[in-house]
């Protein structure tokens, strides 16, 4: 690093440590939160088939829906089950010229998902046999991008932990 991303680095951390004197309570402490749990998040496919094909025969994620999108007729909703209850959604959005991905302020950075570790190892395999590109951090997460750009991070850790902390 150089001098002036020192500085930054020393500067964000200095943040981070009053937002958490200010913000965060120990866990014994902390209330309970007002939400069940994530729903689904929705993500924009430009080809439903391909991510059909890389989410459910590649990563193995089944498609559980498949309907009309009720805000745009023609439009696909698509549903796949990534566990615990939760889902990862996709709209596709015929006729409209959307462009390629891009990370923007407000919008997404990546979606990640947690996995046993056999089963990270497993897609970790997969992805590699289907010269999909990826990074590996940790031994224990691994970072990708979809047919249609989106970062997917696949993650070891047990939900509610990072990086081998408890954080819920």
């Amino acid at each position: 690093m150089n001098e002036t991303e020192q500085r930054r680095s020393a500067d964000q951390e200095t943040m981070r440590a009053r937002l958490r004197e200010k913000y965060m309570r120990p866990h014994d402490q902390a209330p309970a939160s007002t939400a069940r749990g994530l729903h689904h998040t929705a993500l924009v496919s430009s080809d439903v088939e391909r991510t059909v094909r890389f989410y459910q025969d590649l990563l193995g994620f089944p498609l559980v829906e498949l309907i009309e999108n009720r805000d745009y007729p023609g439009s696909s909703h698509f549903f796949f089950d990534i566990g615990n209850g939760n889902l990862l959604a996709f709209f596709d959005f015929p006729g409209l010229d959307l462009g390629p991905y891009q990370e923007v302020l407000g919008g997404l950075h990546h979606v990640a998902i947690s996995l046993e570790l056999s089963q990270w190892e497993t897609l970790r395999d997969r992805l590699t046999d289907a010269e999909v590109e990826f990074v590996e951090h940790s031994e224990v997460s691994m970072y990708f991008r979809d047919p249609d750009g989106a970062r997917i991070e696949l993650i070891a850790d047990p939900l509610g932990q990072m990086y081998g902390s408890r954080i819920l």
